[in-house]
């Protein structure tokens, strides 16, 4: 579980500072974190970012702030991807993003079929790196591109932050 990981602060000065957990030190550093998580999220980490902008939001963040800075990450994580596809080589793909063959296959058949408009999905899990990849396979341009993922990405983060804004009454 990521929060019980502890981490040791090193004193600088003369203060020292009690250990943290990872979840106390993603929360203390705020937008950040939020930017970093966002982005590892969407390209080789297997990890989701809808808990650290939830936990953002229940700590009194700006969610305007929140949800821009989840978007951004999570849309530059999945440009690199994009990138990778439409640049890089195979053993590239094989060794940086780790996909597993069949997931690029079958989500280079799901983008085929459906076109780009599958991308507005590109946030989805398991799926959604395979249709980053094969966009840039495919050689989408660009534009076409970051506009269907920007706008699949920024809905999710608005939908996260509506149900958790909701649910604080």
């Amino acid at each position: 579980m990521l929060g019980q990981a502890v981490l040791s602060q090193p004193a600088f000065g003369n203060q020292s500072y009690p250990p943290m957990t990872t979840e106390e030190l993603l929360l203390h550093h705020g937008l950040p974190a939020l930017f970093l998580v966002s982005f590892l999220a969407s390209t080789v980490i297997p990890l989701g970012s809808e808990w650290l902008l939830a936990a953002l939001i229940v700590k009194g963040l700006p969610v305007g702030s929140l949800v821009l800075v989840a978007t951004l990450g999570n849309f530059l994580g999945a440009c690199t991807t994009y990138a990778l596809g439409l640049w890089g080589s195979a053993l590239l793909i094989d060794k940086v993003l780790r996909l597993d063959r069949h997931k690029v296959e079958q989500a280079t058949s799901l983008y085929r079929k459906y076109g780009c408009w599958s991308l507005l999905f590109s946030w989805l899990p398991i799926i959604g790196d395979p249709l980053c990849l094969a966009a840039g396979l495919l050689k989408l341009k660009p534009p076409t591109f970051a506009g269907l993922v920007a706008l699949g990405k920024l809905g999710r983060y608005v939908a996260v932050a509506a149900i958790t804004t909701a649910s604080l009454g």
